[in-house]
């Protein structure tokens, strides 16, 4: 039997959806610390750029939430942020979310948004019934309240969603320091976003 959580993350078969990050969508996300989230987010982001993963951005009422995060949808000029239509928490309940994401014809789902417990915990589920294999970047994602965090996280799991972080993606998605994009990465991702790789040597 398949084991969602011994299987290693590939560039060649994964697609990222970041969902929701917009300004308003941040206000009651205080779990964690919104600087933080942002820094992680863009990280992931800007490895999947760096690497051709393709990425589906969207968003929720962006008249009323705002735009999404401006500094990602600068790295992906290609990419049309989709404003969902649907008044669904569940994110691929939008027909335009679901035809993008399966366009790519990739079977690994990466997924975070705001919040947690709503529109990632709710789109990441429906995943898995369409049958992707799924995984669920934590630190990059927020709820009202870190019990609120930690159940939603707690579900996913145990539907079958992968836990990870941002480094651990990006760095699967890297696999061992020969990858030709391995200085790409240091250079605008681990250095600017992570403290170790950002420290200068003595």
């Amino acid at each position: 039997m398949e084991n969602n959580f011994s299987m290693p993350l590939e560039a060649g078969k994964s697609v990222l959806l970041l969902i929701d990050y917009q300004a308003k969508m941040f206000w009651g996300a205080s779990s964690k610390d919104p600087t933080y989230i942002k820094n992680n987010v863009m990280a992931m982001a800007r490895g999947a750029q760096i690497l051709s993963i393709p990425t589906v951005l969207t968003s929720i009422g962006a008249r009323v939430n705002g735009v999404f995060l401006p500094e990602i949808t600068a790295m992906f000029p290609e990419v049309a942020v989709i404003d969902r239509q649907s008044s669904a928490f569940d994110a691929f309940e939008d027909e335009g979310v679901l035809k993008a994401v399966k366009l790519t014809g990739k079977k690994q789902l990466v997924l975070c948004g705001l919040w947690t417990s709503m529109c990632m915990a709710f789109t990441a589920l429906r995943g898995l019934r369409e049958g992707f294999n799924t995984f669920g970047v934590m630190d990059a994602a927020s709820d009202y309240s870190r019990d609120s965090d930690a159940a939603a996280e707690k579900r996913m799991i145990q539907a079958g969603v992968v836990p990870c972080s941002w480094m651990q993606v990006v760095s699967e998605w890297m696999h061992d320091w020969k990858n030709p994009k391995a200085a790409d990465l240091v250079r605008k991702v681990y250095q600017p976003y992570n403290g170790y790789f950002g420290q200068k040597g003595p």
